[in-house]
């Protein structure tokens, strides 16, 4: 039966739309990189700290965090057996991709924009105290330092200020916005991996080129269940906004309400 988005969920998910056709939109003007530049900064530290966030749940140690004025990131962490080499490899590009996932939940959740925009806040922030300060300091790391902690600091001052001042509708429009940007740019990158990963492309350091070495699998073929999983993780969300069935095509249910007299 043909699906449609409940009527609860519409206003919503008119937002999200908003905020990708906007995005998409930006990709082919010439100030759109100038645009989005901010966002995918707030992107690579997620995939970042995707990384760093696997590394602890499997017992292992962050040594350092760093972006880069050019948008790219890296992540310094021991590594351990196989199982935990892949875990880490695996969550920087889904780990940017469930998250903005999880962003688009809790939009359709309702839960209020400023409280994930304070949450974004705080977590760019600790990402860039602990892993991008702390943590380089001591394991002695300095060069990716001054930038990291510029770019981090703002961007939480930036999702702050967004929280506290703005309005309830730009709140909730900039919210879906950072979703969106999440879940293209993991996809994205995934693209590019993709191509990097072809066995007659230039041998670039990538995630896939880090799963290869671990497993002796060849990185394409991570790449390629690495952009399943993350259409999979797309597609259950979007099954979030589509909860109703066009009533006028159902069949008649055995119990219907009775109309109050």
């Amino acid at each position: 039966m043909p699906l449609s988005i409940s009527r609860d969920a519409r206003p919503k998910a008119i937002t999200v739309l908003v905020a990708a056709a906007i995005s998409i939109a930006l990709w082919f003007i010439p100030i759109g990189e100038f645009v989005t530049y901010p966002f995918r900064l707030f992107v690579t530290f997620i995939h970042e700290g995707g990384h760093a966030l696997a590394a602890l749940l499997t017992g292992n140690s962050v040594q350092s965090l760093s972006v880069a004025m050019n948008a790219s990131g890296e992540t310094y962490t021991t590594s351990g057996g196989m199982f935990s080499q892949m875990f880490i490899a695996s969550s920087g590009y889904l780990g940017s991709m469930a998250f903005g996932a999880l962003l688009l939940v809790l939009i359709r959740r309702s839960v209020a924009a400023r409280v994930m925009l304070a949450g974004s806040a705080v977590l760019v922030f600790g990402l860039t105290l602990i892993f991008g300060l702390i943590k380089p300091i001591f394991a002695g790391a300095f060069s990716g330092i001054p930038f990291t902690l510029l770019a981090g600091s703002l961007l939480a001052v930036g999702l702050f200020a967004v929280a506290r001042f703005a309005g309830a509708r730009v709140a909730s429009f900039f919210i879906s916005f950072l979703a969106v940007q999440c879940v293209l740019n993991a996809l994205l990158d995934l693209k590019t991996v993709f191509f990097l990963s072809s066995p007659f492309a230039t041998s670039v350091p990538t995630d896939a080129v880090n799963m290869a070495a671990a497993t002796g699998i060849p990185g394409i073929f991570w790449t390629i269940l690495w952009i399943a999983i993350a259409f999979g993780m797309l597609w259950l969300v979007m099954r979030l906004y589509v909860v109703s069935r066009d009533s006028r095509i159902q069949p008649g249910l055995p119990f219907e309400d009775s109309p109050v007299v």
